[in-house]
């Protein structure tokens, strides 16, 4: 297991939501402080303010791929197919790993199932139930062999 991956399963298990777990391993690359990328990331959690829908970490991946690969040219349709490309590419990454990329899946959880947007109590038995410090890993890892990989 690689630092950085090492270093967003313990910001997970202090209690950050999975996305900022993700992205502030990561908060160097893009320039941010640790504090900037906790505050920048902190909607994204629990598939986007626990409305249970795209997982944290894959919005963490995406925002980071967006960051050492995205396009800022909105005439740039190649460049706009090749980076919806590449998130399709991390996507089926994670896919392969977690079988969804939505967090009401992952977590087992139907469509309409409502949950109030206060967080879960974090303690043992919560990361002992749930497979996101699994997502954090995955997403974390993708990041390591599909983006920083291609820009060290």
């Amino acid at each position: 297991m690689s630092d950085r991956v090492q270093k967003a399963r313990e910001y997970f298990l202090k209690g950050y939501n999975c996305a900022q777990s993700v992205f502030m391993a990561y908060a160097d690359v893009v320039g941010m402080t640790e504090g900037e990328a906790a505050k920048f990331s902190s909607p994204f959690g629990a598939g986007f303010g626990r409305m249970r829908e795209v997982c944290g970490t894959v919005s963490a991946m995406t925002m980071l791929l967006g960051f050492c690969e995205g396009n800022a040219d909105p005439t740039d349709q190649e460049g706009k197919t090749r980076i919806y490309a590449r998130e399709r590419e991390l996507a089926e990454a994670f896919l392969q790993e977690q079988k969804s990329i939505v967090c009401r899946e992952i977590l087992g959880l139907k469509k309409g199932e409502e949950e109030p947007p206060a967080p879960s109590v974090r303690t043992l038995e919560y990361y002992e139930s749930r497979p996101c410090l699994g997502c954090v890993e995955t997403a974390a890892q993708i990041i390591e062999d599909e983006i920083l990989s291609r820009i060290v």
